[in-house]
């Protein structure tokens, strides 16, 4: 059973996402919060695996409140949503270690495939959103960049290249012309090496680095 915890401060937009969700056996809905500072209170004290948080909310906003959770609480994983209008807050949210974010007008079906991918321990890197975004957003990151590139083998920093394009397992393996297995087993020593959490914090490390450009 896949626990979720929803931080939104409308009651009905949380009320719907309940509804939605309940409505599957393996997923459930442990608590609710208003504001980010509430969020970050009960997910210490529940400690749901996914978090689905909104950006703008009052007291503690969505960016500061996945920032202390994803460094508070290492095995959950926060989704975050959004509409096109706050797209500046998509790179920050990237930043404060969301495992990835959804657009609030998302279908119930892929919230519900977003939930169970970032649950297993996966990223959502959809191709129709956050390549446009991070194309947009890393042109002007912060001063900051990611350590251990260097580490990266040929073949690793080549992956790493096609996983910040935005590819899945399975194009990449295409791509190579490796198996899927081996892709895995290469973007898993890239987390390791760049001592990154999962695949969108690796795509914003591609980004930063200088690995990729916007564009490219």
């Amino acid at each position: 059973m896949i626990s979720i915890l929803i931080a939104d401060d409308q009651a009905m937009v949380r009320s719907g996402l309940r509804l939605i969700l309940e409505s599957e056996p393996d997923l459930s809905v442990i608590a609710e919060a208003e504001n980010g500072e509430e969020a970050v209170r009960l997910t210490k004290r529940e400690r749901p695996d996914v978090v689905l948080m909104d950006v703008r909310m009052p007291v503690m906003d969505g960016l500061e409140a996945t920032k202390r959770i994803t460094t508070e609480n290492q095995d959950t994983r926060v989704i975050v949503l959004t509409t096109f209008d706050l797209d500046d807050y998509v790179y920050g949210a990237l930043r404060a270690g969301a495992g990835g974010f959804l657009l609030k007008d998302a279908e119930g079906d892929q919230l519900i495939e977003a939930i169970r991918v970032i649950a297993s321990g996966d990223a959502i890197i959809a191709p129709s959103i956050t390549k446009r975004l991070i194309s947009e957003f890393a042109s002007r990151p912060e001063t900051s960049a990611a350590s251990g590139l260097d580490d990266l083998t040929e073949r690793e920093v080549e992956v790493l290249r096609l996983v910040a394009k935005g590819m899945s397992n399975i194009e990449i393996g295409e791509e190579l012309f490796v198996s899927e297995t081996t892709v895995k087993t290469h973007v898993s020593h890239i987390l390791t090496k760049l001592q990154l959490r999962d695949r969108v914090q690796a795509v914003v490390a591609a980004y930063e680095s200088g690995l990729i450009t916007p564009g490219s």
